[in-house]
C-alpha cells in the first residue's frame, strides 16, 4: 500500500492495484487507481503536455480538458471503467485507462505519459496493471486506436507479453487488438491430455 493521505475510497476502489513498481529501466513509480479528487491534478497534467503528446492521445489539438471530460476521466466504476495514475515523488506523470465496450468482454485502452517521462517503461508497466484489473472483471481482450505515427505506443503493444494484431482503419489510424488472457503453458496442456 502506498503512503499517501487516506481519503474515503469510492465503492469498488481496488486497493490491490496500489503498487510501487520499478520499470526495467530502473524508474520507480507509484501507481494507484484514479480518484474523483484527482481532477485538478489531471487538468494540470494535461495542460503541461506538449502539443505533440496531446495530438498522439486525442488525434487533434486539445489544450485543455473540459469540466465534463474531467468528470468522466476521474469518476470511474473500477470495473467497466478503470484509470490508473503513475506518480514519481507525488508528481502525476502518466495516466492509463480502459473502458469496456458495450455488452462485451473487450475494452478500449488509452495511455498518456508526461513528456519528460516518456521512454522510461512507464506505459508498459501500466498496461500490465490494467490487464490485471480488467481480467478480474471478465474482460479478456484489449483494443486501441492509435495513430500510425505513434510508434512509441505501437511499440508498447508489440513489445508486451501480449500478441497484438493490427489493421489500418483509414486516416492514418491503426486498430490494435489483443487477448489479455494468459496463454497456457505447453507442459500444462500436455499434462491435461495424459
Amino acid at each position: 500500500m502506498l503512503a499517501q493521505p487516506r481519503t474515503r475510497r469510492p465503492l469498488g476502489y481496488p486497493e490491490s492495484l496500489e503498487r510501487v513498481v520499478q520499470t526495467p529501466g530502473g524508474t520507480v513509480i507509484s501507481v494507484r487507481p484514479i480518484l474523483p479528487e484527482d481532477a485538478p491534478r489531471l487538468a494540470a497534467f494535461h495542460s503541461a503536455l506538449s502539443p505533440h503528446s496531446i495530438y498522439m492521445r486525442f488525434f487533434s489539438p486539445h489544450p485543455r480538458l473540459s469540466p465534463r471530460e474531467l468528470e468522466r476521466f476521474t469518476h470511474v466504476d473500477y470495473a467497466d471503467r478503470l484509470a490508473l495514475i503513475a506518480e514519481i515523488d507525488r508528481e502525476l506523470v502518466a495516466v492509463a485507462r480502459y473502458d469496456r465496450r458495450a455488452e462485451s468482454s473487450e475494452a478500449e485502452v488509452a495511455f498518456v505519459v508526461a513528456d519528460p517521462w516518456q521512454h522510461h517503461g512507464i506505459a508498459p508497466a501500466l498496461l500490465e496493471l490494467l490487464a490485471e484489473g480488467a481480467a478480474r472483471h471478465g474482460i479478456d481482450t484489449f483494443g486501441a486506436s492509435t495513430l500510425l505515427d505513434n510508434r512509441d505506443m505501437l511499440g508498447v503493444f508489440s513489445h508486451s507479453r501480449f500478441h497484438p494484431s493490427t489493421t489500418m482503419s483509414g486516416g492514418g489510424v491503426v486498430e490494435v487488438r489483443f487477448s489479455i488472457v494468459p496463454e497456457r503453458r505447453t507442459s500444462e496442456a500436455v499434462e491435461r491430455t495424459c
